[in-house]
């Protein structure tokens, strides 16, 4: 978590945010089974070749060991991905990179699904250690 006077929340923002800048809050209860779950239906990307819009729904699930990822620096974080190429696989990959580095959780699903284009829906799930998926 950085310098109060530099956290994102409670402070007016205009654009997204690098991964680098993804802030947490501590999590005081480390070895207790929680889950975190974020979604949403609105992450958006768009394909490197041919520069067509992809839009995902996401499901990101951790179990958090020492800290939290803060929602509204997720929000931003996630908002970069609009003006960015990636293919699907690569983008669930990535934010699994970055989100596990950011948070350093005991496990951690991305769980990202392409909606439908071109007859075809891909759906890539990725892991960080810890325990097995249910689905």
């Amino acid at each position: 978590m950085g310098d109060i006077e530099n956290r994102l929340l409670g402070r007016e923002t205009s654009g997204p945010i690098e991964a680098d800048q993804i802030e947490t809050v501590p999590w005081n209860h480390e070895g207790s089974d929680a889950t975190v779950e974020f979604t949403t239906d609105e992450l958006t990307a768009f394909c490197p070749v041919t520069s067509q819009p992809d839009f995902y729904d996401l499901k990101l699930t951790y179990t958090p060991k020492k800290h939290l990822l803060e929602s509204k620096a997720m929000k931003l974080y996630l908002w970069g991905f609009r003006d960015r190429g990636a293919f699907a696989e690569d983008l669930a990959a990535t934010m699994l990179g970055d989100l596990v580095k950011a948070c350093e959780p005991m496990f951690m699903e991305v769980d990202l699904t392409q909606k439908v284009r071109g007859g075809l829906q891909i759906r890539t799930v990725v892991r960080h250690p810890g325990k097995p998926s249910e689905t």
